[in-house]
């Protein structure tokens, strides 16, 4: 197994939250990745505050003062480059990427998403889930592919849904566990225990937990 040093560029759109949980992790002098660079489409969001506070370089590129998705994104690209960013992490960046965007970071641009995909992509997965009944929710971390939501899977936190949850109550319930999913995958890619197969991720050493999750339990 080798180690690698990644150095992270992290796009936001808001509140960063999972922006925080990147910074705390790669505060551990141990842990195989820093924060080289935070760039928000969006000027003045607390997620500059939470980068700034850490130490972090930070960059806004409103996408509203380019003339297209082109043009705002070889911005974002040159922003990148010359941080020397080697992993993309979408931290709640609330734009859709173009295929050419996603092409030039191949395999280098991974995103968070609160759902066990493939299901529910895209908005109010909270929502959505609640009213189809499941009884396991969840959050991903997934390399990026041109189409929304879907990529290969690296990590996955199954979440159990409630009788007393609301969509806000579920959401804050699995946003914890993408603070820690998040990270995970980080420092596996940075570890270079994570190859990808065609659609799948293959984690060197890694072994799958033995038991299923029942819910409800049973003899409830």
């Amino acid at each position: 197994m080798t180690t690698k040093h990644l150095r992270l560029g992290v796009l936001i759109s808001g509140r960063g939250s999972n922006l925080q949980s990147l910074i705390a992790a790669c505060a551990d002098p141990t842990f195989p990745a820093e924060v080289a660079l935070v760039i928000s489409n969006i000027p003045g969001v607390a997620g500059l505050d939470r980068a700034a506070e850490a130490g972090v370089t930070t960059a806004v590129i409103d996408h509203t003062a380019y003339a297209g998705r082109d043009s705002f994104e070889t911005a974002v690209t040159e922003a990148l480059a010359a941080a020397d960013v080697d992993l993309i992490c979408l931290a709640g960046f609330m734009r859709l990427l173009t295929p050419g965007f996603v092409s030039r970071w191949h395999d280098r641009l991974i995103n968070i998403h609160p759902s066990l995909l493939p299901a529910y992509k895209g908005l109010h997965t909270h929502q959505r889930a609640l009213a189809d009944g499941v009884r396991f929710t969840g959050c991903t971390v997934h390399f990026v592919r041109s189409d929304m939501d879907a990529g290969p899977i690296i990590v996955q936190a199954a979440v159990p849904t409630l009788p007393s949850d609301t969509p806000d109550i579920l959401s804050e319930r699995v946003l914890e566990n993408e603070h820690v999913i998040y990270p995970q995958a980080v420092r596996l890619i940075a570890e270079g225990r994570v190859g990808i197969d065609g659609t799948r991720v293959v984690i060197d050493d890694f072994n799958t937990p033995p038991t299923a999750v029942i819910n409800p339990p049973p003899n409830i």
